[in-house]
């Protein structure tokens, strides 16, 4: 094999015993916390040794310098494993091992950001593969840098479909500065794996995708140590290691048996440690040095204060979708900065994401009909700040891939979502098609902001704004026509209303956001002719809402108003307007939205039948005005 050298036998006992510490600490912090998973830690001992002190190259100074090998542990319950790992690298101290799981550390039950050497959340499985691929596409593709990205997948989680739509990516992709390695231990949280030890059938999977499959005995030192050094000469094509392990791996008793998941040890630990001690042959200094030698050839890249290369240039009353405004805006902040990026899964002529695939092939993804890969992919492509995401599908769509957008945001990741086709407003195509629990989904994220762009410029604003804002984001943006209401230079802000419609005899306030503003904007000049002064507000965000100004303008109008939206009742912009008015007195707010599954029929035959038209507005503003 080209350049390789085996190696010396005191450097593969170095790593065994080091594996054994791993094991040790891992069984001493469970203790300490009294809850854990030391068995899961137990099987990847040595594959956390032979990467953190053989394989990989990363400053220990610096966990996240950019031309740091990264690491994605997918199995995240074996985070004690991992944290030991680090300790043993000279991260932090040793004892400080103990403080796993305690309310005032940051060494939690599974790994989060909050650790300086984490880049993101784990532990709800499946994930992994898919964030390690993200980041693998960055550094091959934009940073063009050396560094190489492993992930750790535990053989229980393979059964998630997630891991083979990322295997799929990673293979089309040919990433091959990205290795898998698949921690198969044979025994699940309460049951063995469908397929055990069955290390042959693993193999051909990975190899029918495209990848470069290698078996190892997950235990053995040297063959670990090979397996990588194969991974890193293989061009074309990713890597995928199949570890065969043991659960409690040299734990007298409880090696290889049932029902040793995710428990302490407890009686147990004292003489499993002695073992453990008893196989360590160097108690001393490590004659192995974690850090190896390293390029710094990560580009320096500056993602902040991304503007739109030209303002928006719209007439007033024109008609056009603000999906088709969100592609625009889409190319005019990637003409701004060479680090925005956008993933699609197989719509982007319908999101218009692929304008930026016209402008430039190249930072434009194509993630196809995988929409949990494709969220993932976007979490570790934004990892350390290497580029701008936005993510685009039709709205509904997201609802597959929630538990990915919530894992981002424990992630502390920036990612900007894009969700067109909401609503009945999209027409013929049916509730399949539909998003009306997206503002739902969205509002739930910790952190997250929520555009509703009510027309063209509103919406170019709202790309440049998400480009710039921290956390998780998502712009809903709508399939049918609507005219341009605002003048090119108008200034938007995140959590700032507009009132689009307003007299001093206003009696009432009609709100709504995208296809439902254009009708409340209707409704308020039919209301008009019956002698009616209905204002009209613009959200613009859903979250955060700007509840100083609905608020007080409902105030100001006898505490009276409507909100609709194209949306179900439940978590979207009328649960989030009468939340703000909660405290309100005298106030009466009449919600317009969904009632039910809807179904196929013209888009303003659905707004009409399901209540969400102007002629419907104008009747609940007459009602409540009644009150």
């Amino acid at each position: 094999m080209a350049n390789y050298h085996k190696p010396e036998s005191k450097v593969v006992q170095e790593l065994r015993d080091i594996a054994n510490k791993i094991r040790i600490h891992s069984i001493t912090s469970t203790q300490a916390a009294k809850s854990g998973h030391p068995t899961s830690c137990s099987s990847i001992a040595e594959i956390l040794s032979v990467l953190f002190f053989n394989t990989m190259r990363y400053k220990v100074s610096a966990p996240r310098d950019p031309s740091n090998d990264r690491f994605i542990l997918s199995k995240g319950h074996a985070a004690p494993a991992l944290y030991a790992a680090w300790s043993e690298a000279g991260l932090f101290p040793v004892a400080d091992l103990q403080n796993l799981r305690k309310i005032n550390s940051d060494l939690e039950g599974h790994p989060t950001p909050r650790l300086n050497f984490i880049d993101v959340g784990t532990g709800s499985l499946g994930q992994g593969l898919a964030i390690a691929g993200g980041m693998a596409y960055v550094g091959k593709n934009y940073d063009k840098s050396n560094y190489r990205v492993y992930c750790l997948v535990g053989d229980g989680e393979s059964a998630e479909g997630s891991i083979w739509e990322s295997v799929h990516f990673a293979a089309h992709y040919k990433l091959d500065n990205l290795v898998v390695i698949i921690d198969v231990n044979r025994l699940g949280q309460s049951e063995e794996t469908s397929l055990g030890h069955d290390v042959e059938n693993y193999r051909r999977r990975f190899e029918s995708f495209g990848m470069h499959a290698i078996v190892v005995d997950g235990h053995d030192v040297e063959e670990l140590i090979k397996a990588l050094h194969t991974a890193a000469t293989t061009k074309g094509k990713p890597t995928a290691i199949v570890a065969k392990t043991f659960k409690g791996k040299n734990f007298p008793k409880i090696e290889n048996l049932d029902n040793w998941h995710g428990k302490a040890l407890g009686d147990n630990a004292e003489r499993v440690i002695e073992h453990l001690n008893s196989l360590i042959k160097n108690s001393g200094p490590l004659l192995v040095h974690p850090q190896k030698p390293l390029k710094d050839d990560a580009p320096v890249v500056d993602i902040t204060n991304i503007k739109l290369d030209s303002p928006p240039d719209y007439k007033l009353g024109q008609s056009l979708a603000t999906r088709v405004a969100y592609g625009t805006a889409l190319v005019k902040i990637a003409k701004n900065n060479p680090r925005v990026i956008a993933l699609d899964g197989d719509m982007k002529n319908s999101t218009f994401s692929e304008n930026l695939k016209k402008y430039d092939p190249t930072r434009h993804i194509e993630c196809f009909i995988a929409e949990q890969s494709l969220v993932g992919t976007a979490i570790g492509a934004a990892c350390r700040d290497r580029t701008v995401v936005f993510v685009s599908t039709f709205a509904t769509f997201f609802t597959r891939a929630y538990d990915q957008i919530r894992m981002g945001a424990i992630s502390q990741s920036n990612v900007n979502f894009v969700g067109s086709h909401c609503g009945v407003s999209i027409g013929e195509d049916g509730p399949s098609q539909m998003g009306l629990e997206d503002l739902a989904l969205f509002r739930s994220i910790p952190g997250s902001t929520v555009f509703y762009p009510g027309d063209a410029v509103a919406t170019e604003r709202a790309v440049e704004l998400a480009a710039n804002t921290k956390g998780i984001t998502f712009i809903r943006t709508n399939r049918p026509n609507t005219p341009v209401i605002y003048q090119n230079n108008q200034v938007f802000a995140v959590g700032k209303a507009h009132v689009v419609k307003k007299s001093d005899k206003d009696q009432i306030v009609l709100i709504g956001g995208g296809v439902t503003l254009h009708e409340a904007i209707t409704a308020s000049a039919e209301l008009a002719k019956a002698g009616i002064g209905a204002r009209v507000i613009d959200p613009f965000t859903v979250k955060p809402l700007d509840k100083e100004t609905i608020v007080s303008n409902i105030r100001q109008c006898g505490g009276r108003a409507v909100v609709v939206e194209d949306h179900y009742y439940e978590g979207g912009l009328g649960e989030a307007v009468i939340a703000a008015a909660a405290l309100e007195r005298n106030t009466v707010i009449k919600h317009l939205a969904v009632g039910e599954v809807p179904r196929s029929g013209p888009p303003l035959v659905l707004l009409d039948k399901y209540g969400l038209s102007a002629k419907h507005i104008v009747a609940a503003a007459q009602e409540v005005l009644k009150i």
